[in-house]
């Protein structure tokens, strides 16, 4: 019994020391957070006690257990191996010096960023080594900054003392014992990695439910109230493995500057000075949402579609022939709805642009007076929606969480059990919370229930029943009914009729037809603009529209007098011959003008279509001579989209500088 507990505390004494060591680093790593604001006060000082620390203290342990199990997963593994040589000393010495190099390294990343934030305004990320691998005096520079900032080289030499003098040494003595006999220090020691390796795995990626998606630098933003605050709850360890080899936007340099300026520019600019009608914006972005589920834009098709109500709205919006999503995505269409930013190679706000400063429709209109809210029926935070909604100016956000709260609703009965409250009384919350907002507002909201694992309430399941061969357009038929209510909620309210209403959807889903199954028809989402006085002609416009026209076209329909950048074009005055809608798939580009798509791999054209007479796009026109000169031009034009975006990526360019 004596060598048996002998065995136990051996096996446990690993586990208890690789404990104590992590705690350790969180200390290192909260006081190297202290010094970030100490040494930046002058950008924090203004904001920073705005913001609730609770947040501030749930984010930053957020981030920091995401670092620190990522970059002490070597340790951990060293320290949990079920093996005997696990408790020899020399085993046990070569596992302290890897913590050790591995938490100073950490340290000195932390207070050094501390320094060159001051230049970036942001952590740093892997982008900084393509950045400066050119510069040739990078040593002097470091020398010049050791000097400047001594008093952080002595901090930096006190941490690392810290860590070593603070290390907590396992306190069983090595001992030898067999693989058979001693089956009781295996079970320990392999039961503590059991159940060490799912934390390990929930803590990276930020959480454990099925609505978490693995943080990143983006995610910072739903715990400060400004994006430049992002950096206090992040650290630069985890904004370096996040970034770590994902060179996402290169800038290819197609054309010159003057080139560039007289192809393409995301800049907007208006005469109006006094003329802003202040209507109340509301977007309602329809999870899933596509085109071919509604049966007004497929009219020479059998199929009816699954949304009656959209259909009777259908006639008294402005609508156009061709509408695209810009990306695949639900982290693709909330940029590219409310900022008018597409995706390109990959989700803007998975990338370390999404701390540059952004606008969106509730920044630019917040400058003019306007309240503004997001609403999403899941868990706060989910799919990084507060992030992004705080990041572009919403001023406030309703989840899951708000709706439990308010006592006029059925809280977590309404709760789908897996993403978020039903579309029906969540529809009807959003309708009754914007009374209580002061106009003119701008909100948007994102439903949920048309979602994968496709259910619909219970109280609906005989209403809206399994439909083969597809099982979403039970939900469908569900999320119209829901979007007919809040209608009917809507009319009766006195905000009503001074509302533009703008409807979309985030990107498409499942497909039984052809036409929406190809490159182009992967993208098709329907675009509706309705305006209950009836100010904004209704009508189909024989033209082509994307999401990111969503944001221009509503700003200059409000004659919105302020710049602004936006990458898509504005419907109201752009002739309906010289739009065009772009999107990204799989490493190629995608651009739409006239009766035409061009397919592009970022060096060459691939392919052209007729999308008027091959919808399906089964005929490459690339060769054709009569084509040769539509490509070229439209290669042109594509080009210089996509160096306009990368250079604004790269130099922090998404906003019209104050």
């Amino acid at each position: 019994m004596k060598r048996l507990i002998h065995i136990q505390r051996g096996a446990y004494s690993n586990a208890v020391a690789l404990v104590c060591n992590l705690l350790l680093v969180y200390a290192v790593y909260a006081l190297c957070r202290l010094e970030f604001v100490l040494e930046n006060w002058q950008t924090f000082q203004g904001t920073l006690f705005q913001n609730s620390w609770t947040d501030l203290l749930k984010g930053s342990l957020l981030f920091d257990t995401s670092a620190i199990l990522y970059t002490n997963a070597l340790y951990a593994l060293l320290m949990l191996l079920p093996a005997p040589w696990a408790e020899s000393n020399v085993w046990r010495r070569i596992a302290k010096w890897i913590f050790l190099i591995v938490n100073s390294v950490c340290v000195t990343a932390n207070l050094a960023d501390s320094v060159y934030f001051q230049y970036t305004g942001r952590r740093t990320t892997m982008s900084v080594f393509s950045e400066f691998h050119h510069e040739n005096n990078l040593g002097s520079i470091f020398l010049t900054e050791f000097l400047r900032h001594w008093y952080l080289v002595l901090f930096a030499i006190l941490l690392w003392m810290m860590i070593y003098l603070l290390y907590s040494h396992p306190q069983s003595k090595t001992r030898r014992f067999g693989w058979r006999r001693h089956t009781a220090y295996y079970l320990i020691t392999t039961t503590c990695l059991f159940f060490y390796i799912p934390l390990t795995i929930c803590g990276m990626r930020g959480g454990a439910t099925t609505a978490v998606r693995p943080i990143t630098l983006s995610n910072a933003n739903q715990y400060v109230n400004h994006p430049t605050e992002a950096a206090v709850v992040l650290n630069t360890p985890f904004s370096l493995i996040r970034t770590l080899n994902k060179t996402t936007f290169v800038n290819p340099e197609y054309f010159s500057k003057e080139e560039l300026a007289a192809l393409y520019s995301p800049v907007h600019t208006t005469a109006a000075t006094d003329s802003l009608t202040k209507k109340n914006v509301v977007v309602l972005i329809v999870e899933s949402f596509g085109r071919e589920y509604i049966g007004a834009y497929n009219e020479l098709s059998e199929d009816k579609g699954y949304t009656p109500f959209i259909d009777s709205l259908y006639p008294h919006c402005l609508s156009f022939d061709y509408t695209f999503a810009n990306g695949r995505k639900s982290i693709d269409g909330m940029p590219s709805i409310l900022s008018s930013i597409p995706m390109f190679v990959e989700p803007f706000f998975l990338t370390p642009a999404s701390l540059n400063d952004v606008s969106g429709l509730a920044g630019e209109l917040g400058k003019v007076g306007y309240q503004s809210a997001f609403f999403h029926g899941a868990e706060n935070g989910s799919m990084g929606f507060l992030a992004f909604a705080r990041t572009t100016g919403f001023q406030h956000y309703y989840g899951r969480t708000e709706y439990n709260a308010d006592p006029r609703f059925g809280g977590d009965k309404d709760f789908d059990g897996m993403w978020a409250i039903w579309d029906e009384p969540f529809l009807q919350f959003y309708a009754l919370k914007m009374n209580e907002m002061q106009e003119p507002f701008i909100t948007a909201l994102f439903t949920a229930s048309s979602h994968h694992p496709y259910a619909v309430p219970s109280i609906y399941k005989d209403v809206y029943p399994d439909e083969d061969p597809n099982p979403i357009h039970k939900c469908i038929r569900y999320t119209d009914m829901a979007l007919r209510k809040f209608f009917d909620t809507a009319r009766q309210q006195p905000w009503y009729e001074n509302t533009i209403f703008v409807l979309t959807s985030d990107h498409t889903n499942w497909s039984d037809h052809a036409e929406y199954q190809t490159d182009l028809g992967l993208f098709g989402a329907p675009i509706l603009f309705f305006d209950p006085s009836g100010t904004l002609p209704a009508g189909r416009r024989h033209c082509i529209a994307q999401q990111i026209d969503i944001m221009p076209t509503v700003l200059s329909y409000l004659g919105y007098p302020k710049p602004y950048i936006a990458f898509g074009s504005d419907l109201i005055t752009t002739a309906d011959s010289a739009t065009w809608a772009v999107n990204y798939l799989n490493g190629i580009y995608q651009y739409v003008s006239g009766d035409y798509v061009l397919q592009f791999d970022g060096e060459k054209s691939t392919a052209l279509y007729d999308i008027k007479s091959d919808w399906l796009m089964q005929h490459n026109l690339l060769k054709n001579s009569p084509s040769e000169t539509t490509a070229i031009a439209m290669e042109r034009r594509l080009k210089a989209i996509i160096q306009s975006y990368m250079s604004r990526m790269n130099n922090n360019q998404l906003e019209i500088a104050k």
